[in-house]
C-alpha cells in the first residue's frame, strides 16, 4: 500500500508539475505584452541550451557507475563530478556573455540569466542523483518546485496584483522555486550515507566519463539547437512581438512532448531495454507495438482537441496579435506531431543500444533545419521557421524510420 502511495503522489507531483508550466505560458500571454513573452521565451532557450555545457551530459555515465559503485566510494565519484563541473562553469560561465555583446538578449537580464543558469544546473544534477539513489519521490518534490510550485505563485500573484505583471515578477518566482528545489535535493543527499569523500579527484574515470558521455551530447546539441535556434531567427524575421505569439504557440504544442513522455514514453521504453537484455524478441515487439500505437492515437487526440480548442482559448487572452497570427499555430502543431511519432523508431534504436543513427539523425536534422529555413526566409518570412521545423523532423523521422528497419531483425519488429 506504501509503495501505491508512493508512485500515485510521484505521478501526481509530475503531472501537476506538466500542467503548471503550461499553465503559467499561457497566463503570462494574457498578463504580459507579447514582446515581453517573447523576450521570456528567448532567456528560457537559452538557459536550457547553456544547462548542457554545464552538464556535458555526464549524468549518463554518472548514474551508471553510482549504481555499480559501493556506497563507501560514490563520495569520491560526485567529488569527481563536481570537479568537472567547477572546470566547465569557469569556462562556459563567461562566454555566455556573448549573447549579451551581440545583443540577442538586453544586458539588464545578464544577472538574472548567470543566477538561473547556475541553480536550474545543480537542481537538474541533484534531481538525477536522486533518481539514480532510488529516492524517486524526493527527486518529483525537487522537480516539483524547480519547475512546478513557483508557476503557480506567480500566476497567483499576478493574477491578484495587476502591478506585479512584469518579467521581473516570473525571474523572482523562477529563482525562489529553484532555489527551494536545491535546498531539498542538498539536504537529503547530505543525509544519505556515502564515503570516499576525502579521496582525490579521479581524473582518469573522469575521461572515461567524457569519452562515453560527448557522442550523446553533440546529439543532443544539434537536436537542442534546433529547438534553440528557431526563436531567435524568428525574431530576426518577423520581430519580437511576433515573437511572443510564437512562444505562447510552440509552448501549447510542446506540452504534447511533455505529456508523452511522462505517460507513454517513461513506461514502455525501460521494458523494451530489458526485452533486449534478456533477448526476448516477442516482448520487444509486443512493447514497440504499444509504444507506436499509443504515441500515434495520442498524438493525434491531442492535435485535434488543440486546434479546436485554440480559437476560444485566444480570444479569452484578448490580444488581437495572437488572433492574427493563429496561422503558425496549425503548423508548429503539425512540426511538433512529427517529432513526436519520430519518437517511436528513436526508442526501438535506443533500447537496442543503436546510438550511433541517434546521432547521425540530430546532427544531420540541425543541418537540414537550418538549409531549409534559409531557403524559406527569401520567400514566407513568418512562416520560414515553422517550415524549416517541419523539414527537419519529416528528416529525422524518416532516417529513423530507415535504420530502425534496417538494423532490428524481423522477428523483433
Amino acid at each position: 500500500m506504501k509503495q501505491v502511495l508512493i508512485r500515485l503522489t510521484n505521478l501526481g507531483l509530475r503531472g501537476t508539475t506538466l500542467v503548471s508550466k503550461f499553465l503559467l505560458i499561457f497566463m503570462l500571454a494574457r498578463f504580459l505584452e507579447p514582446a515581453e513573452l517573447g523576450l521570456y521565451g528567448l532567456l528560457t532557450v537559452s538557459i536550457s541550451y547553456g544547462l548542457y555545457f554545464l552538464g556535458f551530459d555526464f549524468y549518463i555515465f554518472t548514474t551508471r557507475e553510482i549504481l555499480k559503485a559501493e556506497p563507501s566510494g560514490r563520495g569520491q565519484l560526485l567529488k569527481s563530478q563536481v570537479a568537472l563541473s567547477l572546470i566547465l562553469y569557469a569556462v562556459f560561465l563567461p562566454l555566455t556573455i556573448v549573447l549579451f555583446g551581440l545583443e540577442l538578449l538586453p544586458w539588464w537580464l545578464l544577472p538574472w540569466f548567470m543566477a538561473l543558469l547556475v541553480l536550474e544546473h545543480i537542481t537538474q544534477e541533484l534531481n538525477r542523483l536522486l533518481v539514480a539513489l532510488q529516492r524517486q519521490l524526493v527527486a518529483s518534490w525537487v522537480l516539483f518546485f524547480r519547475a512546478g510550485a513557483w508557476c503557480l505563485a506567480v500566476v497567483g500573484v499576478m493574477f491578484l496584483n495587476e502591478s506585479s505583471q512584469e518579467l521581473t515578477t516570473v525571474l523572482i518566482g523562477w529563482s525562489a522555486g529553484s532555489s527551494i528545489g536545491m535546498l531539498i535535493g542538498a539536504a537529503v543527499l547530505w543525509r544519505i550515507p556515502m564515503g570516499g569523500w576525502r579521496k582525490a579527484v579521479d581524473w582518469a574515470w573522469l575521461k572515461k566519463g567524457l569519452k562515453i558521455a560527448l557522442p550523446m551530447l553533440i546529439a543532443t546539441l544539434a537536436l537542442r539547437g534546433i529547438y534553440t535556434v528557431d526563436r531567435y531567427w524568428f525574431e530576426a524575421l518577423a520581430g519580437l512581438d511576433v515573437l511572443g505569439a510564437y512562444v505562447l504557440f510552440i509552448g501549447m504544442c510542446t506540452a504534447l512532448l511533455g505529456f508523452m513522455d511522462a505517460g507513454v514514453f517513461t513506461f514502455q521504453y525501460p521494458a523494451m531495454i530489458s526485452a533486449h537484455a534478456n533477448n526476448n524478441a516477442g516482448e520487444f515487439r509486443k512493447k514497440f507495438r504499444q509504444l507506436a500505437w499509443q504515441t500515434v492515437v495520442l498524438t493525434g487526440l491531442f492535435s485535434a482537441c488543440a486546434w479546436f480548442a485554440i480559437m476560444p482559448l485566444l480570444q479569452w487572452l484578448d490580444k488581437p496579435l495572437y488572433l492574427e497570427k493563429i496561422e503558425l499555430f496549425g503548423w508548429l502543431l503539425l512540426a511538433t506531431g512529427l517529432f513526436v511519432v519520430g519518437m517511436i523508431p528513436h526508442y526501438g534504436l535506443y533500447a537496442r543500444g543503436n546510438d550511433k543513427p541517434l546521432i547521425i539523425s540530430h546532427v544531420a536534422g540541425l543541418l537540414v533545419f537550418l538549409a531549409s529555413t534559409a531557403s524559406f526566409a527569401t520567400v514566407f518570412t513568418e512562416l520560414a521557421v515553422p517550415f524549416g521545423l517541419i523539414s527537419a523532423f519529416v528528416f529525422i523521422m524518416a532516417w529513423k524510420t530507415l535504420q530502425f528497419y534496417r538494423l532490428t531483425p524481423a522477428n523483433w519488429r
